[in-house]
C-alpha cells in the first residue's frame, strides 16, 4: 500500500489536543531544561551571526565606508531587525500559529487550506507558495552548516597563519563529526549543545560589554533616526548592505520549524533572557570598536579579542557554530516527516528519539544527503565571504510565504479585523519584501544554489503528490464496488479458512485489489476479513480513543479505518491490538497482512509529463517499504504484485 490518504478534518490553532499534546507550558526546573537545551538546537543558528555579519556589512563592494555614521546607521537596523522580526513577528505572533504545537511553514500551509488541494480553484496557490518556503527550507539547511562552520574555522588564521592551509580539511572533519552525532536525537544534542551554546552567547556578551564601555555613545544607535539617515546618505549603497544587515535574522524560519521540539514557551524564555541581550551587547561592541579602530573591519569579531584569548574565542565559536547547524538540521527533520505523512514525500525511515518530546526525530537519509550537499558547499566556495552571497535567498523567501500565510491566519483563525490583519502582516511583509529584494541580487554571486536546490525539492513534492494521486485514479477506475462484492460473497459464499485477514487499501467505496487476487487465484477467504485503510489527518496528533473506526459489514466482514496526526509513526499492528471485540480480536500468529506490490509504467496517457512520471516511478521504487512504514510484522506479510500505467 502506498502512503494514507489525507483527510481534511476541521482543525483548531491552539496547542494540545487528546493523548499527544503539543509540549504545552512546561514549568519549573523542567522549563529550564528545555530552555537549556533549545538555546543548543533552536538559537546556535541566529546565534553565531556575530561571527560574520557586521563584517559582511563593510565588504567593499557595497562602497560604504566604516565611518561613525555609518556604523552607527548598520548597528540601528540590525538592533530593529532583531527587535522586529525576531522578537515581533517570530516570537510574539507567527510562534502563535501552531497547528496543535507544531510549527514550520507546512504546519503553517496546513492551518491555511487543505494540502490536498493542489489544483486550479479554491486556494491551490497558497499551498504552491507553502510548498515552495518548504523546498527553499532545505536549500538553507544545506547552506548553514557550511558557513557557520567555515567562518569559525577561519578564525584559526587569525591566531596564526599556520592553520590556513588546513581550514577546509578542519571544517570537513567537523561536518562529518556533526552529522554523525544526529544519530543521538535532539534530547541528546540539547543536553550536550545547550552548556555549550549557553556559554557561547556569555562570551559574546563579555567580549560585546569590554568594548561598549570603552565607547558607550555606540548606544544611541538604539535610535531608529541613525538608519533612517543611513538610508538618506547611502541610497543604493544602504539598500545592497541590507542584504548582508539581514545575516542576523537568518535563524527565524528554523527557529519556527523548531517549536515541536521543545514548545512555545522555553523558546520565548531563552530568547528574551539570555540570547536577545548577548547579540545586541556584541553587535554594539563590534560597532564600538570600528569607531576606535575601523582597521578591525578585516575580522571585528575576532578582533574584540584580546591576543591571548584569542585562541580560546576561535575554539569556543567553533563549538557554537557547529551547534549552530543544529536548527536547520532538527528543522528538516520536522519538515520531512509532516511531508511524508502529508503525502508529498516518499516514505523514509524516522525514527523518535525522545519518550518523552515526541516532536524529537532523526530521519538518517535527510541527515547524510545534508551532510554531502554541506561538504560539497564547502569545497566548491572555499571561504564563509562567497558562502555568504549564496545565503539568505532563500529564507527571505520563505519569511515572505510566512508572511502571507500569517494574514490568512490571522484573519480566518484568530478572527482579527480586516484593518488589524492588513497592518500587521503588510508591516510584516514590508520588511520581509526589502530583506528579499537585497538578497535577490546575490543571485548571481551564489544566491542561485539554494534557489536550484528549492525548486528541485518542490519539484520531487509536487511529482509524488499529483503521482500519487493519478495512481489512487488509475487503481480506483477498475475497482469493484464494495457494495457489490459483499452480495456476491452472501450469495455465493466461497471455502473459508481460520485466521484474519487484513487487506490494505486506500478506497473504503471500492474492494482491494489484493483481495479480489487472493480469491481468484486462491478460491479462499479468511473467517475474519478487515478491508485496512489508514487516513493522515491535517493536525499533528489524533488521540488513542479516536484511533479506530469500525463498522462489522457481515460474513465476517469489517471495515476499519485508522487514523493517525501528521506528525505521529503509523503502527498499525499496535493499533489493531488496542481494538477489544468479541467478533473481532487480533491475534499476532493468526493474522495475515495482504499488502499491493504496483510495478508503475510511465505512459503518454494524460496527467503528467512523461518526465515526471519516470521521476515517479523512480522515487516510488526508492520509497521505503509499506510493510516497514506501517510496522507490518514481515514473517505475516503477503504482497501481490500489479502492473499499472500511469
Amino acid at each position: 500500500m502506498d502512503n494514507p490518504r489525507v483527510t481534511y478534518p476541521q482543525q483548531r490553532a491552539e496547542s494540545g489536543t487528546g493523548d499527544h499534546p503539543a509540549p504545552a507550558s512546561p514549568g519549573g526546573r523542567y522549563l529550564l531544561l528545555l530552555s537549556l537545551a533549545a538555546l543548543g538546537v533552536v538559537y546556535g543558528d541566529i546565534g553565531t551571526s556575530p561571527l560574520y555579519a557586521i563584517r559582511e556589512s563593510f565588504l567593499k563592494e557595497h562602497g560604504v565606508q566604516p565611518t561613525t555614521e555609518n556604523v552607527l546607521g548598520v548597528l540601528s537596523l540590525i538592533f530593529w531587525s532583531l527587535l522586529v522580526v525576531i522578537s515581533v513577528k517570530y516570537l510574539i505572533f507567527i510562534l502563535r500559529a501552531d497547528n496543535r504545537g507544531e510549527g514550520g511553514i507546512l504546519a503553517l500551509t496546513s492551518l491555511v487550506t487543505p494540502l490536498g488541494a493542489v489544483r486550479p480553484g479554491g486556494r491551490w496557490m497558497l499551498v504552491v507558495l507553502g510548498l515552495f518556503g518548504t523546498a527553499l527550507l532545505y536549500g538553507d539547511g544545506m547552506i548553514t552548516p557550511a558557513i557557520s562552520v567555515l567562518s569559525a574555522v577561519e578564525g584559526l588564521e587569525v591566531a596564526t597563519p599556520f592553520f590556513e592551509p588546513y581550514i577546509i580539511p578542519i571544517t570537513v572533519a567537523i561536518l562529518v563529526a556533526l552529522f554523525a552525532f544526529q544519530s543521538r536525537g535532539t534530547a541528546g544534542v540539547g543536553r550536550t549543545f545547550g552548556p555549550v551554546t549557553f556559554v557561547w552567547f556569555a562570551a559574546l556578551a563579555t567580549l560585546g560589554t569590554s568594548h561598549i564601555v570603552r565607547e558607550p555613545a555606540v548606544l544611541v544607535a538604539a535610535n531608529p533616526l541613525h538608519a533612517f539617515r543611513f538610508f538618506a546618505e547611502n541610497r543604493w549603497n544602504a539598500f545592497l548592505v541590507l542584504g548582508s544587515v539581514f545575516l542576523v535574522v537568518t535563524g527565524g524560519e528554523a527557529l519556527y520549524a523548531d517549536m515541536g521540539h521543545f514548545g512555545r514557551k522555553p523558546i520565548r524564555l531563552a530568547w528574551f533572557a539570555v540570547v536577545l541581550p548577548a547579540l545586541l551587547l556584541n553587535y554594539f561592541g563590534q560597532g564600538a570598536l570600528l569607531i576606535r579602530d575601523p582597521a578591525a573591519l578585516q575580522n571585528p569579531f575576532y578582533r574584540m579579542a584580546p591576543s591571548w584569548a584569542v585562541l580560546p574565542v576561535v575554539l569556543i565559536a567553533t563549538a557554537a557554530t557547529v551547534i549552530a547547524c543544529q536548527a536547520l538540521i532538527s528543522g528538516a527533520f520536522s519538515l520531512t516527516m509532516q511531508a511524508v505523512q502529508l503525502g508529498y514525500s516518499p516514505r523514509v525511515d524516522i525514527e523518535h528519539t525522545s519518550a518523552r518530546e515526541i516532536g524529537q526525530i532523526y530521519i538518517p537519509g535527510v541527515n547524510w544527503a545534508l551532510m554531502t550537499a554541506c561538504i560539497g558547499l564547502v569545497l566548491g566556495f572555499r571561504s564563509s565571504s562567497n558562502l555568504a552571497a549564496a545565503y539568505g535567498v532563500a529564507v527571505t523567501t520563505t519569511m515572505v510565504v510566512t508572511s502571507i500565510l500569517f494574514y490568512v491566519v490571522a484573519r480566518e483563525r484568530w478572527k482579527w479585523s480586516l484593518p488589524a490583519a492588513i497592518v500587521l502582516a503588510g508591516f510584516f511583509l514590508a520588511i520581509d519584501l526589502a530583506f528579499w529584494g537585497a538578497n535577490i541580487l546575490k543571485i548571481p554571486a551564489g544566491g542561485w544554489f539554494p534557489l536550484v536546490m528549492g525548486a528541485i525539492v518542490f519539484a520531487l513534492m509536487t511529482t509524488w503528490k499529483s503521482g500519487r494521486q493519478i495512481l489512487a485514479r488509475r487503481m480506483r477506475a477498475p475497482s469493484l464496488p464494495l457494495e457489490i462484492f459483499l452480495r456476491d460473497m452472501a450469495e455465493h459464499p466461497p471455502l473459508r479458512v481460520p485466521g484474519t485477514a487484513v487487506y490494505m487499501y486506500r478506497d473504503p467505496e471500492g474492494t482491494p485489489r489484493t483481495l479480489l487476487h487472493n480469491l481468484k487465484h486462491n478460491r479462499v477467504l479468511h473467517e475474519r476479513t478487515v478491508l485496512l485503510s489508514v487516513e493522515t489527518e491535517e493536525v499533528p496528533y489524533v488521540p488513542t480513543s479516536e484511533r479506530a473506526v469500525i463498522e462489522a459489514l457481515g460474513n465476517g466482514f469489517f471495515q476499519i479505518v485508522l487514523r493517525y496526526g501528521f506528525m505521529e509513526d503509523v503502527d498499525v499492528p499496535a493499533a489493531l491490538s488496542a481494538i477489544k471485540r468479541d467478533d473481532l480480536q487480533f491475534k499476532p500468529m493468526e493474522t495475515t497482512y495482504f499488502l499491493g506490490r504496483a510495478t508503475l509504467l510511465a505512459t503518454k496517457r494524460p496527467g503528467m509529463a512523461i518526465w515526471r512520471k519516470k521521476l515517479f516511478a523512480v522515487m516510488s521504487r526508492n520509497a521505503q517499504s509499506a510493510s516497514a512504514f506501517f510496522r507490518l510484522p514481515p514473517n505475516r506479510v503477503v504482497e501481490l504484485g500489479a502492473q499499472i500505467e500511469l
